[in-house]
């Protein structure tokens, strides 16, 4: 079998009403202009999310469901969806259906105009749709980082990403590392670019965040981020 040329990876825990919607608006966004699979991974969901996944599988061919046997968290969710992933570039979407799925042929183009030693597109949400305190708390701790490890993105943690298989999995890997991708993939030597797009509303389900245990877990993660830059001597390599 021919393997796809994009995967998009999607991370859920406790999202049923949100899975068949934004499924649907990745096969309107990409069938019919790139040879792509869904790899959704269920973080051991306590909803029905799972029993939803398996009924779109027969008029969806391109969904594949992986499922964790023990809640594991977003950043194994997506190492993992990113490990079974058959095609060499990834994108990658939150399951609560903030990001648009038409941004995806936006990034892809990106790549396409860019230098190869892009490895990384970032989505980066111009009009957030969240709470007030949600958009605050993320201002400032995007302050903090930008501050600490200057990776020169303005929102590292949008979900909607597009960077190629081989770097994502040659970099460390730890709980939280998805909301550092560009300061990790750049530590690898590489280049990442931002790229404007949409943010909506949540329509179904709650967050899975609470504004002061992010900030607790984000500023260890942070010290960590910054001590990985601070001792590394790796460089990208080309074979030529």
């Amino acid at each position: 079998m021919t393997p796809p040329e994009l995967s998009v990876v999607v991370p859920v825990f406790n999202e049923r009403d949100n899975i068949a919607p934004l499924v649907g608006e990745i096969v309107a966004a990409l069938r019919g202009r790139i040879a792509f699979e869904i790899v959704y991974v269920d973080d051991h969901s306590r909803d029905d999310s799972l029993a939803v996944l398996e009924s779109l599988k027969p008029t969806v061919p391109e969904l594949r469901v992986l499922h964790h046997v023990v809640q594991s968290g977003q950043s194994t969710a997506v190492r993992n969806g990113v490990k079974a992933a058959r095609g060499a570039w990834i994108a990658t979407l939150d399951g609560d259906g903030q990001n648009d799925p038409a941004d995806i042929p936006k990034l892809l183009a990106a790549r396409d105009a860019a230098p190869a030693e892009v490895k990384l597109f970032a989505g980066w949400r111009v009009d957030r749709k969240d709470s007030g305190s949600k958009r605050w708390a993320s201002r400032w701790a995007n302050r903090i980082r930008a501050r600490m490890l200057r990776d020169d993105t303005p929102d590292t943690g949008c979900g909607i990403k597009l960077f190629e298989r081989a770097v994502f999995l040659d970099l460390p890997y730890f709980d939280h590392m998805h909301r550092y991708l560009p300061a990790l993939v750049q530590r690898a030597g590489w280049k990442t670019v931002s790229v404007p797009v949409a943010h909506r509303p949540r329509t179904a389900g709650v967050s899975k965040y609470n504004n002061l245990g992010r900030a607790l877990v984000g500023i260890r993660d942070l010290r960590g981020v910054a001590w990985l830059i601070a001792r590394s001597r790796r460089t990208a390599v080309e074979e030529r």
